[in-house]
């Protein structure tokens, strides 16, 4: 997780990206010191809950109000694999930090790291787990297709990493495409939230539904009203005995029927952090975590 210095709306990331506010209400520097003290806060919620969490601040120099959100500019595999992702907006490739992948280096076996970035000089994008949802047992990436999502990228990362690209085409009622992948839907062991009804083919959409049951997952369908409150934006985890947690935002889970949050709590405990002000910036919780499937040294 990443501690934001300077947060706020990006306003480079604000034309395809539904889920962002247009205007805060507070002034700038309190968005950044609330934005900064919700993150402190889901750290240690998520530390209480078991969970393990390396915790940077962001080092300030840089303009880079995104930076709260790691996950879109790596990601880490098992078997010691870290990947670095080519960023649509200009100012959130500054994001990109060295000394976060040395620390991972110190403290877990990572036996290479895969660049990716040089794709931006060619106008081809791929912003991590944020454009990817990634089923890690049936090796499938999930992805829907936006300015942030390149198919060349995307088969790039699929054959290196050994994943099976699934892509589909998606559209709000406006039209309008779902710029990340991980606001509409999240993958966990057993089951799956989704906003299925964004993808645009009849066909496709039952085609991803059923890839889904394939792989032993209960489907937990979210409507409009609840993919615009993040319940898609999501992350289950481990925590230190073993045990799964979904963690995400309070407005997701508040979001949630009593029948979805049983199926889930079948598999997984909610965890509900608080996080208002950082939802502003058009992502949640799961934008939040960069995942360590990484081995200790």
């Amino acid at each position: 997780m990443v501690r934001p210095l300077h947060f706020h709306p990006n306003p480079e990331t604000a034309a395809d990206n539904a889920f962002q506010s247009r205007a805060c209400r507070q002034p700038p520097d309190e968005t950044a010191r609330l934005a900064y003290a919700e993150v402190s806060h889901a750290a240690a919620r998520l530390e209480v809950a078991g969970v393990r969490v390396h915790l940077f601040d962001d080092d300030g120099a840089r303009s880079t109000p995104d930076s709260v959100f790691p996950n879109n500019w790596f990601s880490t595999h098992a078997g010691g694999h870290v990947a670095l992702y080519p960023m649509f907006a200009p100012n959130r490739r500054r994001e990109r930090r060295s000394d976060i992948i040395e620390d991972l280096k110190s403290t877990y076996r990572v036996q290479d790291v895969i660049d990716y970035s040089g794709l931006e000089h060619d106008g081809m994008f791929l912003e991590g787990t944020g454009a990817m949802v990634l089923d890690h047992v049936a090796r499938i990436a999930y992805t829907a297709q936006s300015n942030r999502a390149n198919p060349v990228a995307l088969e790039r990362f699929c054959t290196h990493f050994n994943f099976e690209p699934m892509a589909f085409a998606t559209a709000d009622a406006q039209g309008q495409a779902c710029y990340h992948t991980n606001v509409m839907l999240c993958v966990g062991t057993d089951f799956a939230l989704g906003g299925f009804y964004l993808i645009a083919d009849t066909q496709r959409r039952v085609a991803v539904r059923e890839r889904l049951r394939e792989s032993g997952r209960e489907l937990i369908e979210l409507d409009a009203q609840q993919i615009g409150d993040f319940a898609g934006n999501a992350l289950e985890l481990s925590g230190r005995g073993g045990e799964r947690l979904l963690a995400l935002s309070e407005r997701a889970c508040a979001s949630l029927s009593a029948a979805q949050k049983a199926v889930i709590e079948r598999s997984a405990t909610l965890l509900p952090l608080t996080v208002p002000t950082i939802e502003l910036a058009g992502g949640s919780v799961r934008c939040m975590l960069a995942g360590i499937h990484l081995a200790r040294r």
